[in-house]
């Protein structure tokens, strides 16, 4: 086998390592309407705040916090077929000077300019974010986690979904650095 054929396969099999690796700490699980409302008021975001959505799925907490809040929304995706339908809806919705999506890796961005922060991530993910956002994140901002608390982190306030219209019950924490 050629140099080049082995060349290609290594960085096929980084890539689909980098793929599973990446997958496995938001395997997509639509966030239900009320949940998503909850998140972004007891983040207390406000319009014109900078909001992220770290694991975005189809983009529904993205496009609420710029429809409804009129914050700066922006959701980090990486799977492209949700990529590409968050920002179909998007531009369908005409949210385009408030809401995007970027196509990429949660732990690879700049959340510098956050006022809010939207997760609903596997607590294995949220343990890899934990040096990247302390890092990172400016006084004040505040982090909105769905289900998995970080846990070196107090929570300033938890709330309770007991039924979120689908017979299942969710657990918020809001965090404030």
């Amino acid at each position: 086998m050629t140099a080049v054929r082995y060349a290609v396969l290594a960085v096929s099999a980084a890539v689909l390592f980098a793929q599973d690796r990446i997958e496995s700490l938001a395997p997509f699980y639509a966030t239900p309407p009320v949940v998503a409302d909850r998140m972004l008021k007891l983040g207390g975001l406000r319009a014109g705040e900078k909001m992220f959505d770290l694991g975005s799925g189809d983009g529904r907490i993205v496009i609420l916090a710029a429809s409804r809040y009129r914050a700066d929304a922006t959701g980090i995706e990486f799977d492209p077929a949700l990529v590409k339908q968050s920002r179909a809806r998007i531009r369908r919705l005409e949210l385009f000077s408030l809401a995007r999506i970027v196509e990429g890796d949660l732990l690879r961005q700049d959340y510098s300019s956050a006022d809010l922060l939207t997760v609903f991530l596997l607590p294995i993910a949220n343990d890899k974010l934990i040096p990247l956002l302390e890092k990172q994140l400016k006084p004040g901002t505040r982090v909105v986690s769905h289900n998995t608390a970080f846990a070196p982190w107090t929570a300033s306030k938890v709330e309770t979904i007991d039924d979120d219209g689908e017979g299942h019950s969710h657990k918020l924490y809001l965090y404030v650095r």
